[in-house]
């Protein structure tokens, strides 16, 4: 196992597919002669040239119904959205289109697409560049949604988006792409499938489900708690639709009290429909209410002190578990 950034992971992601299939292609805004906006697409165009790695005008709505477009007549293109707060711009494109001409068509035309780039709040964009969209596109059927927590997860979650025949939202975050982890040698083929979560860390106390920016908050946050004598299971959600349930109610089963951490807002949220499937299914073995962190539920503020007090962190994790562990 190799030690590389987030960044790293996600661009050997994308050379990789585009060598071992000539159908797949990437495009939006300065990805290719700038390199992309966060260097995620370093050297693509030197090895792959302008026809399969395409800079864009800012016109999202635009480059995002040519992909669907190409995506109709079998190219495999992969999206990059500068950010997802940009894709709002393209939102007719990107609901109405890609994840309904398959069955609008009569299951004529698959739509084989990636939309990626960086989703959620980064580190004072304000209010109009810190969206996290994923209980957004969460609810329009068609969609399938992975949003990586971790280098070997950005690595293997957009390898197996890019091979999917539908359309995928690979949800990244700007925070994370200087973070470092483990990764197999690019020898080893890499595929992580969507709709699979995986424990990150054991534990038999309570669980706390997370995912994308909040999994490095929990695994802090289970660190400090184990030497407290509390034994927190991290559970990496890793896919937001389809979703593992059975390996979540499995871990709270076992548990019997749950916490969720999660990025977004908590009107409508990840975690309120993560709260119903737990009572609704399981609701014998719960031992306290489940819990959930998530932003405040305002615009996000600029100014750093605010920002930091609306957002979920650490702490915010440990009162958690505290509350459903009657500490």
């Amino acid at each position: 196992m190799r030690e590389i950034t987030y960044r790293q992971a996600v661009n050997e992601a994308l050379e990789e597919e585009m060598q071992r299939d000539p159908n797949v292609f990437l495009l939006g805004e300065e990805v290719a002669e700038y390199n992309g906006a966060y260097k995620v697409s370093q050297g693509l165009l030197d090895k792959f040239g302008p026809k399969r790695v395409l800079d864009t005008p800012i016109s999202e709505g635009g480059f995002a119904g040519l992909g669907i477009g190409a995506a109709m007549v079998g190219l495999r293109p992969v999206v990059e959205f500068m950010t997802f707060s940009f894709s709002l711009v393209a939102f007719d494109q990107v609901v109405n289109n890609a994840p309904n001409m398959l069955t609008m068509s009569g299951g004529q035309f698959n739509i084989p697409i990636v939309f990626r780039g960086p989703n959620g709040p980064a580190h004072q964009l304000g209010a109009t560049h810190s969206h996290a969209t994923e209980p957004l596109y969460a609810n329009f059927p068609g969609l399938k949604i992975a949003i990586p927590g971790t280098p070997r997860d950005a690595k293997g979650l957009l390898k197996t988006a890019i091979r999917d025949d539908n359309p995928v939202f690979v949800l990244e975050s700007e925070l994370l792409y200087n973070v470092t982890g483990p990764v197999e040698e690019r020898e080893v083929e890499l595929l992580i499938p969507l709709g699979k979560g995986e424990i990150k860390r054991a534990g038999a106390d309570v669980t706390i489900l997370c995912y994308a920016q909040t999994v490095r908050m929990a695994l802090a946050a289970a660190e400090t708690l184990a030497g407290q004598g509390i034994q927190a299971e991290v559970l990496d959600l890793r896919s937001i639709k389809p979703l593992d349930l059975d390996l979540i109610l499995s871990s709270v089963s076992k548990t019997h009290r749950c916490v969720i951490a999660e990025q977004n807002k908590p009107f409508c949220g990840i975690g309120a429909e993560l709260t119903y499937q737990i009572q609704r299914d399981i609701f014998d073995e719960l031992d306290a209410p489940v819990a959930r962190v998530t932003q405040e539920e305002v615009p996000m503020p600029y100014n750093e002190r605010l920002e930091a007090a609306v957002l979920p962190s650490e702490d915010k994790i440990l009162q958690a578990v505290y509350q459903v562990c009657y500490v």
